[in-house]
């Protein structure tokens, strides 16, 4: 079977997006300058979009790549309505907003979407995955780690939202308790497992999260923006995810 991730014609079904953990536009275009468009995509988080503004998130859409801005949007409805309505003029892929902040938040951040001109991905954060189940006892949240995930993707698909962020080890249940074109997000993505020098501790490998777990979208970001080669290491991560099929 050929992978269609390593086929060019088909780039928008690549799996990999590239967290930019940067805080500066020079370090962000030089890593552009080294990979293809055709191949990923980036996500602009709180850092780069704090110290370079929406400017940055519109040159990266203007040199070709689909945008992740993942800024967690908050806060009461109408807030999180006009946030999504600026974001949606940025061009992006997709954007996210917390599931905790309810259904009619969630509903707004819909409504903004769909009187936009250009509609991206809306996408549902449930549990970050640097938080375990003591963190959530710590919060009084009786339910465990898991059920409470399940609960949160539950109400992203009642409010009609593309998918979820989560772990990859969660993303089978959600499918299977909300629909299978569901789409899954997964950050925690590491070329090695064994790392124990990491602020996530819900990882696994890029084999893993696609084969096992049936992610749709992995990111990634300093197994890439660290490596020596960036593009090489893309390409390593695409050819490894279809061992199996090629086997």
């Amino acid at each position: 079977m050929i992978n269609p991730f390593l086929n060019s014609t088909q780039s928008k079904n690549s799996p990999i997006i590239i967290a930019l953990d940067y805080n500066n536009e020079s370090d962000v275009m030089n890593l552009v300058k080294q990979i293809d468009p055709s191949l990923c995509k980036l996500k602009v988080g709180k850092e780069l979009f704090t110290s370079c503004g929406p400017a940055i998130v519109e040159k990266l859409v203007i040199a070709g790549f689909d945008v992740f801005l993942d800024l967690k949007f908050h806060d009461i409805p109408n807030t999180v309505y006009k946030a999504c309505k600026s974001a949606c003029n940025l061009g992006i892929w997709m954007l996210n907003v917390h599931v905790s902040g309810g259904m009619e938040m969630l509903n707004m951040a819909k409504m903004a979407i769909a009187e936009s001109h250009h509609k991206p991905l809306l996408i549902g954060v449930t549990v970050l995955t640097s938080m375990s189940d003591k963190d959530l006892q710590q919060l009084k949240i009786t339910s465990s780690l898991t059920d409470h995930v399940i609960h949160l993707s539950k109400i992203a698909h009642m409010a009609q939202m593309d998918g979820v962020v989560c772990s990859a080890q969660e993303s089978t249940l959600i499918k299977h308790n909300t629909h299978a074109n569901f789409l899954t997000i997964t950050p925690g993505i590491r070329l090695n497992s064994t790392n124990k020098l990491d602020d996530q501790t819900r990882i696994v490998t890029p084999y893993d999260a696609i084969h096992t777990h049936k992610v749709d979208y992995m990111v990634i970001g300093r197994p890439i923006t660290q490596s020596s080669s960036p593009l090489d290491t893309i390409h390593t991560i695409l050819q490894n995810i279809n061992e199996s099929d090629i086997s």
